[in-house]
């Protein structure tokens, strides 16, 4: 069961104006999603409608005709602690009934009815203790960890530990979201969260396929959501599927403006400093992880099985070198969408006879079999600029 727990509503920022149930629900089942988060429970238009069309099953899961969703949300905790603290926590919840009780919590603290993602001046720990409160069923995952603006162990996040920003309720957290800039094995080098669960989910901010389930977790498959979330505090799920680190906007150093990027070792080079605005530069994802890493890979006990894969219009753009959004790139996921049921379908399991007998561009088949195997070339994204595919480089001639 491939879910995809971490997505946003019309009603948040620099989201699209279409996102609904109808198209959340198409473009799932095009993707090969089988669950997906409601997101913004917290947004009080959202919550009318998720409480107006989805229908509970009685075990926590919701539906939109046949198709199941469990209650999300992401919220924003801005405060200070001796210094400026700012992470995003994604929120899973069990029933329509705890999702009240969270927003008459919230109205006591501020507004909610501003944006999908809401910001609250509230201390991490606090915050879990009160929804511990309200109910135990109530999981709570840091969203993206390594973003340096609002994950938890990002560069500008002001912490640099899990135990920094819940304290003595540390054990109330079960797991931890990658986010596109990092995959599983660059969280394995931290030892505290030897015991997480790391999953993943795209934090889509539209319902195309090429941004929802981007990124996604793999569960046995349930219509309970206790089960769900006894998978995920057990570590007892089947794996992730990611899109490649450097295709996040956040992998590398770097400044957007000033169209410059580097690796770790070149920004101590430079001190940290932009060699053309002479700023400093954004600390991205790699270097951070490079920095509080305290063990091997190796020695995490419980890793999961992960799919490293760019969503398949990015490889069918790539193949024509085209523009992913464009109308031949559409026309021919179209195509291979009608010839085998769903993209995830497509990008782990059709095989290379398969293809072929569909008549499937043979630079496209050799595509997504690279792809299928992470070998992929991508230019790494930095300061908020998405990596992009690339072929792999001719070798030049002398002459």
């Amino acid at each position: 069961m491939i879910a995809d727990l971490h997505i946003h509503s019309r009603y948040s920022r620099a989201c699209s104006k279409n996102i609904d149930f109808k198209n959340l629900v198409k473009w799932a089942k095009i993707k090969g999603l089988n669950l997906l988060g409601t997101g913004d429970f917290t947004h009080p238009l959202w919550l009318r409608e998720i409480k107006t069309e989805l229908l509970d099953n009685g075990k926590g899961l919701y539906y939109f005709e046949d198709f199941p969703f469990i209650i999300t949300g992401e919220i924003c905790l801005m405060y200070s602690q001796g210094k400026g603290r700012k992470i995003h926590i994604v929120m899973l919840v069990p029933s329509m009934e705890i999702a009240d009780k969270i927003n008459s919590y919230l109205d006591t603290k501020g507004r909610r009815d501003y944006d999908g993602r809401p910001i609250f001046n509230i201390p991490a720990d606090e915050f879990t203790r009160e929804m511990m409160k309200i109910s135990k069923d109530i999981e709570l995952i840091p969203a993206h960890i390594w973003t340096p603006w609002f994950g938890i162990f990002g560069n500008s996040s002001g912490f640099d530990s899990l135990k920094e920003a819940f304290k003595e309720e540390i054990n109330n957290i079960h797991a931890i979201e990658t986010g596109m800039s990092s995959d599983p094995e660059m969280n394995w080098r931290i030892s505290e969260l030897n015991n997480k669960a790391i999953v993943s989910f795209s934090d889509s901010h539209s319902f195309w396929p090429f941004r929802l389930g981007r990124e996604a977790t793999i569960f046995n498959k349930t219509d309970s959501y206790f089960e769900l979330i006894r998978q995920i505090r057990e570590i007892d799920f089947i794996g992730t599927i990611e899109t490649d680190p450097a295709y996040g906007k956040y992998h590398r150093d770097g400044h957007r403006l000033c169209n410059f990027s580097c690796d770790s070792r070149k920004t101590e080079e430079l001190n940290g400093i932009c060699p053309i605005c002479k700023k400093p530069l954004i600390i991205g994802v790699e270097n951070r992880v490079n920095k509080l890493a305290d063990q091997g890979t190796e020695k995490n006990p419980k890793r999961k099985i992960f799919y490293k894969l760019l969503p398949l219009h990015e490889i069918i753009a790539l193949a024509i070198e085209g523009k992913i959004e464009g109308k031949k790139t559409w026309s021919i996921y179209n195509n291979l969408i009608q010839e085998f049921r769903n993209e995830f379908n497509i990008l782990l399991n059709v095989s290379k006879e398969q293809f072929i007998k569909a008549n499937v561009d043979d630079k496209l088949i050799e595509l997504i079999l690279k792809n299928r195997v992470g070998k992929i070339h991508v230019r790494p994204g930095y300061d908020g600029v998405y990596g992009v595919a690339e072929l792999e480089e001719k070798q030049g001639t002398l002459f």
